[in-house]
C-alpha cells in the first residue's frame, strides 16, 4: 500500500473509552504491543471468562481455566432458524495446569493457538478435521467425554480417532481416559462414517500450526498454511471453497467422498498444503452498467433538482454515525447521477457540506475508532463503540468521500490521510505499512465474508445482518482507491467485494430447492437469511421479526448502487425473492427496495410502483430509484 497514503498515517485524536474491555487478561504479552482484531473467529475466546464456544470448523470448541472441549455439533432445522447446540463431546486436559485462563500466543488468517500453561498448547486450524494438541514436560493428559466411554474408541454414538506422535500408555476409568506420561503431539477427529477411517489415519501425521492469505492478484487468494510432521495436509473446504478452488492453479486433491457436515453446509476434504481461490471478476465503476436511455432524462433531472433542493432546505442533524454516513453517501449518489445525465451545474450544490455533529476518535486500547457519542454507553450508534458494524458505518463514508474526492481533487488531498485512517480501520490489508489497525477487521478471510459483531459475547459467535452494506463498504474503498490513483488498494478491494457478493449469494439467498445448503423445513419458509451467525442461521433480524419480509428485503439490499445489480445477478433468484416479500410489503420506506428488485426482470411495472412511492429510506432518494429502473434493461425470467 504504498502510494496510498503519507509516510506517518493519519491517527484521530485518542480517547479512552470506559465500556471497552481489558485484551491483555488472554493475550500473550508479545501480542499487546500489535493492533488487536475485534471480530475475529475466536473472538469469544477474548471476551469476559473466555468461556463461550467458537464454530472452527467442523467443531465447536470452548475453553475452560483447565481444559478444553471439543464437539462435532448436528444442524437442528425449523422453519425460523438452524443452530448447532454445544455438548462437550470430548474434553482435554492435563494433571498439572496452573488453572488460569488460557492464553493466545498466536493467531494468523486461518488459525489461533491456544496455551494452557505449563504444558499444554491447541493448534485450531480451520477447517482442519483434527484436533491438534502439543504436550511439554512428560505430561499426564486426561481426556473425558460426558457420555461414559463404552470402548475405548466409542462414546454417545460417536466414534472419536485418537493419533499419538509417539507410543502413549491410556487407561481407562468411567468416562475418562488418563495417560502416563507423555511429551509429544496428539490429535482427535470425529468419525462420522467408517468409510473415512482409512483416509483419516493416512493422512494424521501432517498437522497445521497457522495458516496465511494473501491477495497474490486482482480476484485472487491463496491459502498456506505452516505444517509439521509427515505426509500430506487435509483440510476441509466448506461449499464457497469448493466453488472457488483453482485446481489448475494449486497442487491439490479433492478427496468427494470425504464429506463432513457443518452449519455452512459439506464440508468437503482438500489434500494440499495450499489453495489458491478465484472469484468472478466485478466491475467498479461510478455510473449505471448498461447506462440511461434518453427518454428517461426529463423525469430524472425533474427529480434530481427537488432532491437537491431537499439537500440545501435544511441541515443534516442527527450524531450518529451510522445515520449521518447514509445522508451524506444519499447525497454523493445524487451527484454521479447529475454527471451521468449531464446536469453538471448541480454538482456543487450537491457537495456543500459538513460533520459537526459527531467525531471520529482513537481507542488505543483495541486499535480503531470509536465516536464521542459511543464512549459510555456499549448500545450506542449500533454498537459502534465496542467495533460493532465499522464496516458499515465507515462504508457509508467512504462512498461519500470517494466522490467528493473525485469532483474536488484539492480537497480529496489535503483529506487523503483522514480518508485512508477511516478506510485503514477496517480495510487494512498491509498490518506492516499501517501499523496502527487490525488487519481487515471485519472480513473473514475463512468464511469469505465480514462479521459485525465486534466486541461482544455471544453464544452463537459472530454475526452479520446486511450483506449488501458489506458489500458497499469494500465497493466504496475502491471507488476512493480510484479516486487517489490508487490501483492496489482498488484491486484488494474489489475482489473482497467480489467475494462478498458470492458468500451472500451462498449464505443469505435463500432458494427454492436449496437442497444440502438448507433444509426443506428452512427453504420453504424463507427467501432470504435475517442474520447469519457462526453457530446460526436465523430469519429475524436486530430490529424486525421474522414476519417482517419486507425489512429482511431491504436490509439484503441498501444502499442501492451500481453493484447492487451485481449482487442480485441471479435473475431467478430474484424473481422468488419478490414473489415471496410481495404480500408483505406495508412500509412506504422499504417498499421501495421490493419494487427496485421487480425492476431488474419488469422494467415498467416497477417504474410505476417508483413513481406512486411517497417516502423512501433515508439512505435512498425519488431520484436513486427511478436512476435504478431507467438503467435497467427490460428482461423476462
Amino acid at each position: 500500500m504504498a502510494s496510498s497514503s503519507s509516510a506517518v498515517p493519519f491517527l484521530f485524536p485518542e480517547t479512552n473509552s470506559t465500556i471497552l474491555p481489558n485484551p491483555s487478561k488472554f493475550f500473550s504479552p508479545h501480542l499487546l504491543s500489535s493492533p488487536l482484531p475485534t471480530n475475529s473467529f475466536f473472538q469469544n475466546f477474548t471476551l469476559k471468562k473466555g468461556d463461550q464456544p467458537e464454530f472452527i470448523h467442523p467443531y465447536l470448541i470452548q475453553s475452560s481455566q483447565t481444559s478444553l472441549s471439543v464437539c462435532h455439533p448436528s444442524r437442528v432445522p425449523a422453519p425460523s432458524f438452524i443452530y448447532q447446540k454445544f455438548v462437550p463431546n470430548v474434553t482435554i486436559s492435563s494433571h498439572c495446569n496452573t488453572k488460569k485462563n488460557h492464553v493466545i500466543s498466536s493467531y494468523s488468517d486461518l488459525s489461533v493457538t491456544l496455551d494452557y500453561p505449563p504444558n499444554l498448547q491447541f493448534f485450531l486450524v480451520r477447517g482442519s478435521p483434527y484436533v491438534t494438541c502439543s504436550v511439554a514436560n512428560k505430561t499426564l493428559v486426561s481426556i473425558s467425554t460426558g457420555h461414559g466411554i463404552h470402548s475405548v474408541s466409542r462414546n454417545n454414538g460417536q466414534t472419536w480417532l485418537f493419533y499419538s506422535s509417539t507410543r502413549i500408555n491410556l487407561m481407562q476409568s468411567g468416562s475418562r481416559l488418563t495417560s502416563d506420561e507423555f511429551c509429544g503431539v496428539v490429535r482427535l477427529a470425529i468419525l462420522p462414517d467408517p468409510r473415512f477411517e482409512t483416509i483419516l489415519d493416512r493422512l494424521s501425521s501432517c498437522y497445521p500450526v497457522s495458516g496465511d492469505a494473501a491477495f497474490s492478484r486482482p480476484f485472487c487468494l491463496e491459502y498456506k498454511w505452516e505444517t509439521k510432521g509427515l505426509g500430506n495436509l487435509l483440510i476441509l473446504a466448506h461449499p464457497l471453497h469448493l466453488q472457488l478452488l483453482s485446481s489448475d492453479e494449486c497442487n491439490v486433491e479433492v478427496l468427494d467422498e470425504l464429506i463432513y457436515e457443518s452449519m455452512d453446509g459439506n464440508l468437503t476434504g482438500v489434500v494440499g498444503d495450499s489453495w489458491v481461490l478465484k472469484t468472478n471478476p466485478i466491475p467498479v465503476s461510478w455510473h449505471s452498467i448498461r447506462g440511461v436511455g434518453n427518454e428517461a432524462i426529463p423525469e430524472l433531472v425533474t427529480a434530481l433538482i427537488t432532491d437537491v433542493e431537499g439537500l440545501n432546505s435544511k441541515a443534516i442533524t442527527t450524531d450518529s454515525s451510522y445515520f449521518y454516513g447514509k445522508l451524506i453517501a444519499r447525497a454523493a449518489r445524487l451527484a454521479l447521477i447529475a454527471e451521468e445525465i449531464c446536469l453538471l451545474h448541480v454538482i456543487p450544490e450537491v457537495l456543500d457540506g459538513k460533520f459537526d455533529g459527531n467525531g471520529f476518535l482513537f481507542d488505543p486500547k483495541w486499535d480503531g475508532i470509536v465516536c464521542k457519542k459511543c464512549l459510555v454507553d456499549s448500545k450506542e450508534d449500533f454498537g459502534f463503540g465496542v467495533y460493532n458494524n465499522h464496516h458499515y458505518h465507515l462504508g457509508h463514508f467512504l462512498y461519500a468521500i470517494a466522490v467528493l474526492a473525485r469532483f474536488d481533487p484539492a480537497w480529496g488531498e489535503k483529506y487523503r490521510p483522514q480518508a485512508y485512517s477511516l478506510m485503514a480501520d477496517f480495510m487494512n490489508f498491509n498490518t506492516k505499512m499501517n501499523p496502527h489497525y487490525p488487519r481487515l477487521r471485519d472480513f473473514d478471510l475463512w468464511k469469505l465474508h465480514s462479521w459485525a459483531g465486534g466486541l461482544t459475547e455471544f453464544a452463537d459467535g459472530r454475526n452479520q445482518q446486511s450483506t449488501s452494506e458489506a458489500v458497499n463498504a469494500y465497493y466504496s474503498a475502491a471507488l476512493l482507491g480510484l479516486s487517489y490513483g490508487d490501483m492496489e488498494f482498488v484491486a484488494i478491494s474489489s475482489t473482497i467485494a467480489a467475494m462478498e457478493i458470492q458468500a451472500a449469494q451462498t449464505w443469505w439467498h435463500v432458494k427454492e430447492g436449496s437442497g444440502r445448503q438448507y433444509e426443506h423445513e428452512f427453504s420453504k419458509q424463507n427467501r432470504v437469511v435475517g442474520v447469519l451467525w457462526a453457530n446460526k442461521t436465523d430469519s429475524g433480524l436486530w430490529f424486525a421479526p421474522p414476519d417482517w419480509r419486507e425489512c429482511r428485503v431491504g436490509i439484503q439490499v441498501l444502499p442501492l448502487s451500481p453493484i447492487t445489480e451485481i449482487l442480485f445477478s441471479d435473475l431467478v433468484f430474484v424473481r422468488e425473492l419478490v414473489k415471496w416479500v410481495s404480500p408483505a410489503l406495508a412500509t412506504e420506506n422499504w417498499k421501495g427496495f421490493a419494487y427496485a428488485l421487480e425492476g431488474l426482470y419488469k422494467k415498467e411495472t416497477a417504474l410505476q410502483k417508483i413513481r406512486s412511492l411517497e417516502k423512501y429510506d433515508d439512505g435512498n432518494s425519488r431520484t436513486n430509484s427511478l436512476w435504478w429502473i431507467h438503467s435497467r434493461k427490460w428482461r423476462m425470467v
